[in-house]
């Protein structure tokens, strides 16, 4: 077998190979995590020649590596990048890059394009004969717009690629913390033993953004913030908070424990909807930097009902969490960037000390902005008179325990265990159809009932009625 080995990406010149995969691979080549003689191959509709696509991409690695960046390290980088130009929905570009990695081993290809093209891509490999015993293709989610267009865009990629083959991309699951689910929950007999309906009173999930839309206007409102993030990322998380202990590490076993909680969720439907989902969306209000548009502004104008904020009750209908809600919200113009996990204990059964005082346990496990686990407790204030409580954090911060080790990029980890065929931190198809189904009867749910976005002022915490979502249950959203 040939020394040369390539990895290509579909998508080479778009805001995510520029903000993420190209950053990722050159501090995998920095740390010698990389074939030495792999070639980087980047495929998109831009005119560019190898040195001028090696320019733009410094440029990006130079601003995502910033004090971590070395003109040195870029150079050896760069002898690996090549370039080829033109309309991946037209058979021209394969017969380019049949040419330029002839007689070479093609461990990945890489797709950083709309979900749209996976199909037609795959296709293309697939006709061209680019497609080799030992190729795998690497996918971003969401695939497709639901469970319909998920089902065509998979059964094209099956004609091309097996199983094993197919990588499903959550970057989520690329971060170091959200892997660290797994082990605070299965190597801590603290954590495992309580973990379930009889010490748990409720879980929340937040990832919360300040920015806008932005440039992904066209793409965000074809989504909204249900198909975007909830199906997305905010459904593996409650996976790996939710699933029961697997097997072993490999990774279907993990992954056929994270299917079992999706089959286990309980429909929201048209009959629920209104009870247990709220949508939003911003209008124009202030934030840290100032004034900003509202969503319809930032499209020029238009009526646009696309939900930017979306808060939900989710029930999973097993015998760990039967009667245990898990409220899930996420939103643009939120007041802070933040993505944690709070997962709320019960009280103490009876309490010797002041009822106002004495607050349940609580477990904090926040992903950004830094990664860190908090473990709140009650303590004794150092007080003479009287005998007074407070919640005391057992904080870990995971940046400063571990302060000498670089922060990594999620994607560093998604494509290292690409190029080396592991499937532990990707997706299966089934786990996507099982998510999509749920999301389906949401969306269907909310077109019955008519259900309009509720407008809210950009830099405020959603509208009024997600308070009233977890405070019918007698809880609060915990900032």
């Amino acid at each position: 077998m040939t020394d040369k080995k390539a990895m290509v990406i579909f998508g080479a010149t778009g805001d995510l190979a520029l903000k993420m995969t190209f950053p990722s691979l050159y501090f995998l080549d920095k740390e010698g995590h990389l074939p030495p003689e792999m070639v980087i191959l980047g495929v998109a509709r831009a005119q560019n020649t190898d040195a001028s696509f090696a320019e733009e991409i410094q440029k990006a690695v130079k601003q995502a590596a910033k004090a971590d960046y070395s003109d040195e390290s870029f150079a050896h980088f760069a002898q690996r990048l090549r370039y080829c130009d033109g309309d991946v929905t037209q058979p021209a570009p394969y017969a380019k890059i049949a040419e330029q990695l002839k007689d070479t081993e093609i461990l990945l290809f890489y797709m950083s394009t709309s979900p749209d093209f996976f199909g037609v891509i795959a296709q293309h490999l697939r006709e061209n004969g680019l497609i080799q015993p030992q190729s795998r293709i690497a996918i971003e989610k969401p695939i497709g717009h639901d469970l319909a267009s998920s089902r065509l865009i998979e059964a094209s990629l099956s004609q091309a690629f097996p199983e094993e083959r197919i990588h499903r991309v959550d970057h989520y699951l690329g971060k170091d913390t959200v892997q660290n689910l797994i082990a605070l929950r299965f190597a801590n007999m603290l954590f495992e033993p309580l973990w379930n309906k009889d010490s748990i009173e409720h879980v929340q999930i937040t990832v919360a953004e300040t920015v806008g839309v932005e440039r992904r206007w066209s793409y965000y409102d074809s989504y909204g913030a249900l198909r975007d993030v909830v199906q997305n990322h905010m459904l593996q998380l409650l996976c790996l908070v939710a699933m029961e202990p697997p097997a072993n590490l490999d990774a279907d076993s993990v992954r056929d424990e994270k299917v079992k909680v999706l089959k286990s969720l309980r429909p929201i439907g048209a009959a629920e909807v209104e009870r247990e989902t709220v949508r939003g969306q911003y209008r124009k209000g202030y934030t840290e930097s100032g004034a900003v548009p509202g969503y319809s502004e930032e499209a020029g104008g238009g009526n646009s009902d696309t939900e930017t904020f979306v808060a939900l009750a989710a029930h999973i209908d097993n015998w760990r969490w039967a009667g245990v809600p898990f409220f899930l919200r996420t939103g643009k113009r939120l007041p802070t960037r933040t993505t944690q996990i709070v997962v709320q204990f019960k009280p103490v059964p009876h309490s010797i000390f002041h009822q106002s005082e004495n607050v349940p346990n609580r477990l904090i496990i926040r992903l950004q902005p830094q990664e860190e686990i908090a473990l709140e407790i009650m303590n004794k204030t150092p007080e003479l008179e009287a005998v007074r409580l407070k919640p005391v954090a057992l904080d870990l911060n995971l940046t400063d325990a571990f302060r000498t080790a670089r922060r990594r990029i999620a994607y560093e980890r998604l494509i290292f265990d690409a190029l080396k065929g592991s499937t532990f931190l990707f997706v299966r198809r089934d786990e996507v159809e099982a998510a999509w189904r749920w999301i389906d009867r949401i969306v269907d749910g909310w077109k019955a009932r008519d259900m309009s976005c509720l407008p809210y002022t950009a830099g405020t915490w959603g509208p009024s009625s997600a308070f009233a979502l977890t405070e019918r249950q007698g809880y609060s959203w915990i900032e």
